[in-house]
């Protein structure tokens, strides 16, 4: 075992299966003794069973590890509290967060439902939340900390999971906000964007062509959970097996200014010209 998060206490959600076990394990195996949440659903989000994070606590304890399992639904305020209550009743203290849990409903979004777009950003979106809302208050007050919300490529934009798309976009800003928030108090707050074979990743209709395992991801999430990268927050990191990339910060382009009140006529006569657009390299890959 190694010693990148020795004594720390990690919660960590949707650690029952692919990436949020990778990380799991990889924490316990660097010392952390590790809360594991996983509600123990399909990747549509159906037939919930507590069996895959209580193996996943086996797994690590047969390594001589430490680790608690928790079963809750954290698209609910209680779940994501019980979470964070588990480490400190466990562990008497908890350093770090990792939301990794996700589901997955596909649809066209001139046919997507609300039954397929709620589950989707309340797992993503307000799952990430919920812990965030519950581990900050802990972190505030012991004025140190870390929170890694997990988003995806897709935050650009998908053909068919618009509603993936707006939760992982959310889950970005909401790091960011986090970042910001938490700054003073010592608390950093980054996002991972993966490309690893999971069981969602395999629903993906396309060829991806840097894809990785959990574990590349799962290393990215330890450093980033260490005491090695305190200075780092507010960041969304991608990894795909050997790539490790950084986002660039929301940023404005070009701009103009007009000479007294806009018209539809004067925009129409300014803006192709001296504002443009950003290009939509996606636009390309449908008809690809």
């Amino acid at each position: 075992m190694g010693n990148f998060l020795s004594g720390k206490a990690v919660a960590v959600t949707g650690a029952g299966r692919g990436i949020g076990r990778a990380v799991a394990l990889a924490a316990a195996a660097e010392g952390a003794r590790v809360v594991v949440n996983d509600y123990g659903v399909a990747v549509d989000g159906a037939s919930p069973t507590s069996e895959v994070a209580d193996a996943v606590v086996k797994e690590i304890e047969a390594a001589g590890g430490e680790a608690v399992a928790v079963a809750d639904d954290i698209s609910t305020m209680a779940g994501g509290r019980r979470v964070v209550e588990a480490a400190l009743s466990s562990y008497g203290r908890l350093d770090a967060v990792v939301c990794v849990a996700g589901i997955l409903r596909e649809r066209m979004l001139f046919n997507m439902t609300e039954e397929e777009w709620d589950p989707v950003v309340a797992t993503h979106l307000k799952g990430t939340f919920t812990v965030f809302r519950a581990a900050s208050a802990v972190m505030r007050a012991q004025r140190s900390g870390t929170l890694i919300g997990f988003t995806s490529g897709n935050h650009q934009g998908s053909v068919s999971q618009a509603n993936y798309s707006a939760a992982k976009g959310g889950v970005i800003s909401l790091v960011r906000s986090a970042a910001l928030g938490l700054h003073k108090y010592g608390v950093t707050a980054n996002a991972v964007a993966p490309v690893a074979r999971t069981r969602m990743s395999a629903k993906v209709p396309v060829a991806l062509p840097e894809i990785g395992e959990p574990q590349d991801v799962a290393a990215l999430v330890v450093y980033l959970l260490s005491e090695r990268a305190r200075e780092i927050t507010g960041q969304v990191y991608t990894v795909a097996g050997p790539k490790i990339a950084v986002w660039a910060q929301p940023r404005e382009l070009r701009s103009v200014y007009a000479e007294g009140s806009w018209t539809p006529e004067r925009i129409a006569q300014v803006l192709p010209g001296s504002v443009g657009v950003d290009p939509m390299p996606l636009l390309e890959r449908p008809n690809a």
